[in-house]
């Protein structure tokens, strides 16, 4: 190696082991990305550098960086670069229009003109492909063979830097999402009731889990004029943010839709008008809503595709399942809110509103725990509270599914006439 040779071999470790330097110190993947394109610049000479990350679920390179140019995607099995990706080899191409595999496209788009480049994978730390850099027309000849030996080491060097910073955004968005899913948990579980209602001769009780940190279940108690009581429970397609931002809208939209008793058929027509404005397309909250008069012991309400409505009759020993009313909250613009007959509820009936997470629940068997069990476990505990009652359901339901995760929302309303 003659003494202009060595000099140069000298800088450009030189220069490598600055980026290496600066990649490690690097807290953010842009300005990492930005050094990986400079160190391309200045070890290999050339007057452009790309930084492509590899999509792999959408089978894209997407650049980052790229000296000179916006943004560019593409798929990985077009161009050199989607080469240099599915070989995994260092390509060196001295003439690019005339080499087949070249995507002219970019140039048109940038109105740069590509001579000749050298493009080469970006490895991970576990052997995985983060990227590809590819850089164009060196600045004097064509890439060189000791061009090609410094861009794998710069592969290396920059490809497990890459990698680490990815991961530590991902995880760091991770750890923002979890703490907006919290807050919007938090907020969604201030909208359930925060204590029982108090109605003589009854003894009612709410409870509610979601299947992720904010579930499209919600339940409501409504304090009605004529000491009557309003109960709300409502189950949108789905469980997560989604769904949550349904239901809590559907929620609100019927407080606000029926105040007095006349109003049920007429408020859930409004709910529904106003809610179908803003559900997405194959969105729809089943709705159960009843008024309670704690006077003639009976419950109106309309059920828009919540069922069934469970009704354990204490005296008769009849097990009753009612069903749905009307279509689900959202489908049509009308609703259709012909009000069924009324609930009666003798002294000790017991009537339970659940949503399908629990009778739908399934065990290693598959076999799903249904709503005879749910009649079985109030029958046998004529003198447990509302509450308990609703504790004793989720225990049982859990032991009966044996370690089969929770994949809906769970949210019941439990009415005992004393």
């Amino acid at each position: 190696m003659n003494e202009p040779d060595a000099q140069r071999r000298i800088r450009d470790l030189s220069a490598l082991l600055e980026v290496s330097k600066d990649m490690a110190a690097s807290i953010e993947l842009v300005p990492l990305l930005k050094q990986v394109e400079r160190a391309a610049l200045q070890v290999l000479d050339c007057e452009r550098a790309t930084v492509f990350l590899y999509d792999d679920c959408a089978n894209e390179l997407c650049s980052k960086v790229a000296t000179g140019t916006r943004d560019i995607r593409f798929s990985a099995n077009r161009g050199i670069a989607g080469e240099a990706l599915r070989s995994r080899a260092v390509i060196n191409v001295p003439d690019a229009y005339a080499d087949p595999r070249f995507n002219p496209e970019v140039d048109r788009q940038t109105g740069f003109r590509t001579c000749n480049l050298l493009a080469f994978c970006l490895v991970g730390f576990d052997g995985k492909v983060v990227g590809v850099l590819q850089a164009l027309n060196k600045k004097q000849g064509c890439f060189t063979k000791a061009d090609e030996g410094l861009a794998v080491t710069l592969s290396s060097l920059a490809g497990v830097a890459v990698q680490r910073q990815m991961l530590l955004e991902q995880y760091a968005e991770k750890q923002r999402l979890e703490r907006d899913l919290a807050v919007a948990r938090e907020i969604q579980q201030s909208l359930l009731p925060q204590a029982n209602p108090q109605v003589a001769g009854y003894d009612i009780a709410g409870w509610n889990k979601p299947a992720d940190e904010t579930g499209g279940d919600c339940y409501d108690f409504v304090e009605l004029e004529g000491g009557r009581l309003g109960l709300m429970l409502a189950d949108a397609t789905g469980h997560g943010i989604g769904p949550a931002l349904c239901v809590s809208e559907c929620r609100a939209l019927l407080r606000a839709s029926i105040i007095s008793p006349d109003d049920l058929a007429v408020g859930m027509q409004r709910t529904n008008a106003l809610l179908g404005h803003d559900m997405p397309a194959g969105r729809f909250v089943t709705t159960f809503f009843g008024i309670l008069d704690p006077q003639a012991h009976r419950v109106e309400y309309v059920s828009a595709g919540h069922g069934p409505l469970l009704l354990a009759e204490a005296a008769s020993g009849n097990n009753i399942e009612l069903p749905a009313s009307t279509l689900p909250m959202g489908v049509r613009p009308e609703l259709g809110t012909t009000v069924p007959a009324p609930i009666d509820l003798a002294p000790g009936d017991t009537l339970l509103l659940v949503t399908d997470g629990f009778f739908e629940w399934v065990n290693p068997a598959k076999e799903a725990y249904g709503t005879q069990r749910i009649f079985d476990l109030a029958r046998a505990n004529p003198e447990t509270s509302s509450a308990d009652l609703i504790r004793m359901l989720h225990e049982e339901v859990l032991a009966f599914a044996e370690g089969t995760p929770q994949n809906d929302d769970l949210t019941a309303i439990v009415v005992r006439r004393r």
